[in-house]
């Protein structure tokens, strides 16, 4: 009975071997078109990319940034949210004579902090600011300065000596 089932399926192969030769036979004579050639396209022009303006190095405490303030001697500009204006607001900080950091312990920077700048001496200006981000650029005359930063109940005091090259305060809170 064995040998039944397997010359049944031996037969069953062969015959469809057959029609597989048959067919294949078939397709052979089958007239196949000749390859069409497809001219490349040009490229898409490429989009110019989105202006980007930044400060000129002289004129940064006018960055694209918070308003500028000023009281009387003392000028600032605050701001540096969003990469494009932190790069450009840290850049800016060789050209004036005091900048500002505020920033939490882990890294993460903070705005709206209140300032408070005295100067020390009896004729030093002195003045109050909220900065609108976490850099601050600070115009002030030559002296020494007392400056007060406080945000959610903490408050923060750093001395500095304003006069010949840059100055950097950095706050964490």
């Amino acid at each position: 009975m064995r040998t039944t089932r397997t010359s049944t399926a031996s037969r069953s192969f062969a015959v469809l071997l057959a029609a597989c030769a048959c067919a294949g036979s078939a397709l052979a004579q089958t007239a196949v078109p000749a390859p069409v050639e497809v001219a490349p396209q040009a490229p898409a022009p490429a989009a110019p990319p989105p202006a980007v303006t930044l400060p000129a190095p002289a004129a940064a405490h006018g960055a694209h940034a918070g308003a500028p303030g000023h009281g009387g001697p003392i000028q600032w500009r605050c701001g540096g949210i969003g990469s494009d204006e932190s790069t450009a607001m840290r850049a800016a900080m060789k050209d004036h004579p005091l900048s500002l950091l505020f920033a939490r312990t882990d890294g993460a920077y903070l705005a709206d902090v209140q300032v408070d700048i005295r100067g020390e001496s009896g004729n030093a200006p002195s003045q109050s600011l909220r900065a609108s981000g976490p850099v601050c650029l600070i115009n002030l005359p030559a002296g020494r300065y007392a400056v007060d930063a406080s945000i959610g109940g903490q408050r923060k005091t750093q001395t500095v000596q304003v006069g010949g090259t840059p100055r950097t305060l950095d706050f964490r809170f």
